[in-house]
């Protein structure tokens, strides 16, 4: 089959590579229709994580059913189904907390969860390919209604970015009626935004520096500030009587750029300006990836997976900071209603439907944050 394979950074290829089989009982192999570029793609495409080559990109996965092992009962040939980014077994004490996030059984013991086509989180291929291998099937994929193929676009980003994005306003504690700020204005900052507004924000605020980005927070009603024209806190305060926002949303992660240095990388910056934008007692919800080592970063602390964090701030106005990955179960049947009852439309930041052929020109373009390339829906066999 073609799958999207790496190659060294800034280097992918599209290539031959064996087809997945059935391997265990409770597998199956789905025929992928749509597959997403994500942001947390560009870390490993950029070479900053230990990807390694030969190995299949992708996360964010719908398809047809093709074949299910002996043990698979509730799937049958033909269905269309989402399937999370979070490769998890549905039976750990993790998991059946409803923490499928941190599974302990996908990945190698003393690391809890996995995921599709991605560093260190276990040996799973990734779906930028005609098919896909999903062990555990009968717990990991969402099957969706007779819309699916039609709505496509909407329910693909069900896999990761719109649960990533709800999550994002979860771990802040947002409650009808906040408002809301959220940093970074890519994929899953609009989804933030997205899901803010499906929940009650009485308004909400999204910071980034791209207009093409921007354009799209405002197209579902939120407030946009471009940090390279203003101060994004002092907006925030402006906005807020000076009181600052209930929750604050982090979606961009350890490489967020300083707009007026050259656009230098500076780790610490959105997570201190969340800090100093949401109000006493108000929640923060960090999303965007922070990892462990970064020996690519220009920051020394960087490099140790560390930040200077404005900690007496934080602990003196009574924030609580809620992190990590999102357990997409937790979430994706609620969000595949919405779709369906059309009262959500995640589409609306999809910049591009490519063939899988194009994929290393479409890495590009993402990569360099090129006017106009927002979301990119890979479509392997057409």
């Amino acid at each position: 089959m073609k799958a999207v394979v790496y190659r060294g950074p800034r280097q992918v290829a599209v290539e031959n590579v064996p087809d997945p089989k059935i391997e265990r009982p409770t597998d199956a192999i789905i025929r992928i229709t749509s597959t997403n570029i994500c942001g947390s793609d560009l870390h490993m495409y950029e070479g900053r994580t230990d990807f390694e080559q030969g190995r299949v990109f992708g996360h964010e996965n719908l398809g047809v059913v093709m074949e299910v092992g002996p043990a698979v009962e509730n799937l049958k040939p033909g269905d269309w189904v989402c399937i999370p980014f979070n490769v998890s077994c549905g039976h750990c004490k993790n998991c059946e907390r409803g923490l499928t996030n941190y599974c302990l059984k996908s990945n190698q013991p003393g690391i809890a969860g996995g995921a599709f086509g991605f560093a260190d989180m276990g040996p799973w291929q990734g779906g930028q390919a005609e098919f896909l291998r999903v062990p555990w099937a009968d717990f990991m994929c969402l099957k969706l209604p007779p819309d699916a193929e039609q709505k496509q676009s909407d329910y693909v980003m069900c896999a990761d970015i719109f649960p990533t994005g709800w999550h994002a306003t979860e771990l802040a504690g947002m409650k009808p009626g906040d408002a809301v700020v959220i940093y970074g204005a890519g994929p899953v900052g609009l989804m933030a935004a997205h899901s803010a507004m499906i929940k009650g924000a009485c308004s909400v605020m999204v910071v980034d520096c791209h207009s093409d980005r921007l354009k799209l927070a405002e197209s579902i009603g939120a407030i946009a500030i471009d940090y390279s024209k203003e101060d994004p806190v002092q907006r925030v305060m402006d906005l807020t009587h000076g009181r600052g926002a209930d929750a604050g949303c982090e979606c961009v992660g350890y490489q967020c750029h300083d707009h007026h240095h050259h656009r230098q990388e500076r780790p610490n910056l959105t997570m201190n300006n969340l800090v100093n934008s949401v109000k006493f007692t108000g929640g923060i919800g960090v999303v965007g990836v922070f990892v462990p080592q970064d020996p690519g970063s220009p920051d020394d602390l960087g490099k140790e997976g560390k930040i200077a964090l404005d900690w007496g701030m934080l602990w003196f106005k009574g924030q609580r900071v809620a992190t990590g990955q999102c357990p997409v179960k937790a979430y994706n049947r609620q969000l595949r209603d919405l779709i369906h009852a059309g009262r959500a439309k995640p589409s609306f930041i999809v910049s591009h439907e490519l063939k899988l052929d194009q994929a290393p020109d479409a890495y590009q373009h993402f990569d360099e944050r090129d006017h106009g390339w927002t979301k990119v829906i890979l479509h392997p066999g057409s």
